[in-house]
């Protein structure tokens, strides 16, 4: 599986890729279950609660979960910490289970984690996004191109920071993806 591929389109003549990748406003609109057209699965990963996860993928377009959920309501430090040193994360799509993130990626786990709880959610850097099925919108909401509301790029002086809900990026892959 090619996770992270960056496409011709966001590359210049004089300069690598750039990021993030800003798509149509259209991704967004109204469909069969807000702005999806699927639900949340209904066993996410890491204890994630589907309820808040539905209304923050497909009815939400500004308010996040609250911050440091992925730390007090989930088991996902945890889980995190229990792997083998230089192993990642494939995060998928709550709604489709299409893979949209990996971490940690160019940092350890520590380093990763360090930044999300900071933050108050996991935070991603450009290499650790699948450019495939990841946009940002103009006003920086991070969106799926299935239509699931993942959060927002918040930069900062080391680049693009993309804090994104761990009830969006919780889902089980499925035989597609």
């Amino acid at each position: 599986m090619k996770f992270f591929r960056k496409t011709k389109s966001t590359k210049t003549a004089n300069e690598g890729p750039k990021f993030p990748i800003v798509g149509d406003p259209s991704i967004m609109s109204k469909k069969k279950h807000g702005t999806s057209n699927t639900r949340v699965q209904a066993d996410l990963r890491w204890g994630c609660d589907r309820k808040t996860a539905d209304r923050i993928c497909n009815f939400n377009r500004h308010y996040a979960e609250h911050a440091g959920y992925f730390r007090k309501d989930t088991d996902f430090i945890e889980y995190a910490k229990s792997l083998p040193k230089g192993e990642t994360i494939k995060f998928y799509d709550s709604n489709t289970g299409e893979p949209l993130f990996v971490a940690p990626l160019g940092r350890s786990m520590d380093e990763f984690l360090k930044e999300s709880r900071a933050h108050g959610w996991p935070s991603f850097r450009d290499d650790e996004v699948n450019w495939d099925a990841v946009r940002c919108l103009k006003n920086g909401e991070a969106v799926s191109l299935a239509g699931t509301h993942l959060g927002h790029n918040l930069p900062d002086r080391k680049g693009n920071r993309y804090c994104i809900n761990l009830v969006s990026v919780a889902g089980k892959p499925t035989n597609k993806a």
